[in-house]
């Protein structure tokens, strides 16, 4: 499937209860210093699935995992997903309060999403693998 012919509907998403009111708590804090990231990441937790940790797929991205991703322009990276005192990209250590992170949260391997950069261009991505937890939240 081309980017240009990708639809718009998201796919489902599967997040541990650890992670979902974390992350709730989180993008609440900071809706007035980064109100575009934290509105996305609410909403991809609204429509997520929670589930108890311990039934959490390996394949899912959550907090900690390590991955890998392809983008519609053909970068072939491979990331952890912190939170935000951890990001480090340098590192490959992304925040969940970006664009991509909060985009990630909750795919499984295999599946692809769309999500708008900071810069207003919108991206897809696939996720390929999901490699394990880091730091387990």
């Amino acid at each position: 499937m081309t980017f240009e012919n990708a639809t718009q509907s998201k796919p489902p998403i599967t997040i541990a209860r650890s992670d979902h009111d974390r992350l709730w708590g989180l993008a609440e804090g900071v809706s007035d210093r980064n109100p575009d990231v934290s509105s996305q990441l609410l909403a991809e937790l609204d429509r997520a699935e929670i589930v108890p940790d311990e039934q959490i797929q390996a394949n899912v991205v959550r907090m900690g995992s390590t991955l890998r991703f392809t983008t519609d322009t053909g970068e072939d990276r491979t990331i952890t997903l912190v939170f935000p005192s951890d990001a480090d990209i340098s590192a490959g250590k992304v925040s969940i309060l970006t664009p991509i992170g909060a985009a990630l949260i909750g795919l499984s391997a295999g599946q692809s999403i769309d999500w708008t950069g900071r810069n207003g261009h919108p991206h897809r991505l696939v996720v390929e693998s999901v490699n394990g937890i880091d730091n387990p939240a």
